[in-house]
């Protein structure tokens, strides 16, 4: 094995191998796009300062899940949670709308598929890989204690086995097993209050059709096409307001009060948290254009869309999905279908 006996030359390379998949672990720990890059970068860290004591007694692999289990361990001893609105407010009726700003570290964050799923040829590993970024997914996880957070993942998302776990986690595997029972138990309580998004992985072609038609009602700001999208007990959130609207009524009439200045925007196609989403720009009428508005995720269900989450904190989130921040009026960059 050549993980002990690897010099500094390499080390780099060899780390850096590991940097996706420890993001997706990370962030299904820390429900933080940021605080999952952070995570690994200490873990990158701690991993080269302490290279000298490996000596390759396991896999480098292994180790660096140690590591990066042990950093994010320490930052959930703060008792932080991430949440979704309806997470931590009933929904509010069209007619008492308001939009009530909570704290950064309130929520949970979309991420870019491209920064946690690292590529594998097996299709069912990948959907799986996918399910398990999901928002509702996610959501769920910020509901278990942090060691029973590591397990679940490490044994149910990484396919690891009990007694790897437990030699990670410095524990038995009676333990292990007894913690996953746990964590199960309480998944699938959540499982009940709320299903999670049915969407296939490629999109079939009636999801695909589905986005074609949605872009168009959008961009279009035809209510009427809109209303016919989504399924009668839809659900809006918009991050960072605890603001969360139900069914299609009020989610098109706040979309022609509240939100009027988002008629006439341009859509973008994105791949986030394993799930159909656009870069949502609205016009700019200062600079002319289009400016950046928000990251949307949207949940699909039998046909129609049962999830229409806003992520409107754009000064962060379009650098980290790549995005530029100003279209021109004459950009046409949708692509149906995309």
């Amino acid at each position: 094995m050549s993980d002990g006996t690897a010099t500094a030359d390499d080390l780099d390379i060899r780390l850096e191998r590991h940097r996706t998949e420890l993001t997706g672990y990370c962030y299904r720990m820390l429900g933080s796009a940021f605080e999952a890059e952070d995570a690994v970068q200490d873990t990158m860290v701690r991993a080269w300062r302490n290279y000298a004591k490996f000596e390759g007694r396991s896999s480098l692999r292994s180790w660096l899940y140690r590591i990066a289990t042990n950093v994010c361990l320490d930052m959930l001893t703060a008792g932080n949670k991430r949440a979704r609105p309806m997470d931590l407010t009933e929904s509010t009726p069209l007619a008492r709308a308001a939009l009530s700003p909570r704290p950064d570290h309130t929520w949970l964050e979309p991420m870019p598929d491209a920064r946690v799923l690292p590529a594998v040829q097996d299709p069912a590993e990948a959907a799986v890989a996918k399910e398990s970024v999901r928002l509702a997914f996610m959501a769920a996880l910020q509901n278990l204690p942090p060691k029973q957070r590591a397990v679940l993942i490490l044994r149910e998302v990484l396919a690891w086995r009990a007694s790897e776990v437990a030699e990670l986690l410095d524990t038995t595997v009676a333990s292990v097993n007894s913690a996953l029972q746990r964590a199960r138990a309480t998944l699938a309580e959540r499982e009940q209050s709320g299903a999670d998004a049915a969407v296939s992985d490629p999109l079939d072609e009636e999801q695909q059709k589905l986005l074609e038609r949605y872009v168009a009602a959008f961009e279009g700001y035809d209510m009427t096409a809109l209303t016919a999208l989504l399924h009668e007990d839809a659900i809006m959130t918009m991050p960072p307001f605890d603001l969360w609207l139900t069914g299609h009524d009020d989610i098109t009439g706040f979309m022609t009060t509240l939100g009027a200045s988002c008629a006439g925007s341009r859509l973008l196609p994105v791949e986030v948290n394993g799930l159909p989403g656009f870069a949502h720009y609205k016009p700019d009428p200062e600079a002319g254009g289009f400016t950046p508005w928000s990251i949307q995720v949207l949940e699909i269900s039998d046909g129609r869309l049962t999830g229409f989450h806003f992520f409107l904190d754009t000064k962060r989130w379009f650098p980290l999905f790549g995005l530029p921040l100003h279209l021109e009026a004459e950009t046409d960059q949708v692509q149906e279908g995309a």
